[in-house]
């Protein structure tokens, strides 16, 4: 795992999703068909496959609406936040702590690094609540 101009990167899936690319995913994610949303948006079908495919992009009004949907908010959407829920402003900073959390670890040798995270599982383990 590692951040570049504050995007999460997690190993072995480097691949950044597009506005196209969350749209699908979302819709997948929830199970809904594409007939289901474009009923939901009163689009026709195909207009929905041509923002999933890229070739379009939904005004804001159909973005606010699909998000709503979706449940998701535009700005992770747009690719503005990692989370499905936060705000850029609260992405920004969790950035920027996880940053700075990874130019610490990153002075560790992989063996302290494979202990400090032994140790934080343990700390956590034993200090989950009821």
């Amino acid at each position: 795992m590692h951040i570049s101009n504050g995007i999460l990167f997690i190993k072995g899936n480097n691949k950044i999703m597009n506005l196209n690319e969350r749209l699908k995913a979302c819709r997948e994610k929830k199970g809904y068909t594409q007939t289901f949303i474009s009923d939901k948006l009163d689009v026709n079908k195909a207009t929905l496959s041509s923002y999933e495919s890229g070739r379009r992009k939904p005004d804001y009004e159909t973005l606010t609406k699909l998000a709503d949907i979706y449940e998701v908010s535009i700005d992770y959407l747009l690719g503005r936040a990692m989370h499905q829920k936060l705000t850029v402003k609260e992405t920004e900073e969790i950035s920027k702590e996880t940053n700075e959390w990874m130019t610490l670890i990153n002075q560790l040798s992989e063996d302290n690094k494979e202990l400090f995270k032994s140790t934080i599982q343990s700390f956590i383990s034993k200090n989950k609540t009821p």
